[in-house]
């Protein structure tokens, strides 16, 4: 390998991140809109904002809404090596779950190793977040929520096949007992179900 390949394969992070917009979500299901990592990390870095502004407005909360949403437009970066694990076969026994963890981690460090040596903390501490106890349930319920729009947008185009998923998922999301998650889905949630004719 010449020097000058050598030195292009050590900047070659953004590039992979670029790769984002390859990368579909749902794949054991059938979409009328097809979404990929990309539009998805967009929607969760948006929900994660929001989450902590209303933490830190109505909830008590002094969290940092800007850092919430780099650590969710990264929080599925990994998958640009692994692909989308659906959720059925991620969580189909505890070995598949610890298993994936592991690959999870490995793709991250992956990551991590394609930037410059002196840009490598700053960016595992992004792509590792969970690490980050005052973050880590937010963008978790930010991922979540982003989830159930996409079942009720899919539902309200006429698609039964995120039925399911989408009373799954809504439980998942009640069970956080979140404030501002609670706060989000009573004030916010239901305009999501309109048409575009009914907002305006």
């Amino acid at each position: 390998m010449d020097i000058e390949r050598g030195k292009l394969l050590n900047n070659i992070f953004f590039a992979y991140i670029n790769r984002m917009k390859y990368i579909n979500r749902w794949g054991l299901m059938r979409n009328t809109d097809t979404e990929n990592i990309q539009e998805h990390s967009l929607q969760v870095a948006i929900l994660a904002h929001a989450l902590c502004i209303i933490k830190n407005k109505y909830f008590g909360g002094n969290i940092n809404a800007d850092r919430s949403c780099v650590y969710a437009l990264y929080h599925d970066a990994n998958e640009i090596i692994t692909g989308d694990l659906p959720t059925p076969v991620k969580y189909f026994n505890p070995q598949i779950k610890e298993s994936y963890r592991k690959i999870e981690d490995i793709s991250k460090e992956k990551l991590v190793s394609m930037l410059p040596e002196d840009m490598q903390d700053e960016y595992r501490s992004i792509l590792f977040y969970e690490e980050d106890d005052e973050y880590r349930d937010i963008i978790r319920a930010a991922d979540k929520l982003s989830a159930y729009i996409k079942c009720v947008e899919e539902v309200k185009a006429g698609n039964k096949e995120f039925l399911q998923a989408k009373e799954s998922i809504y439980k998942v999301l009640k069970d956080m007992n979140l404030p501002e998650l609670e706060y989000f889905m009573e004030h916010f949630l239901p305009s999501y179900s309109l048409s575009l004719d009914e907002m305006n």
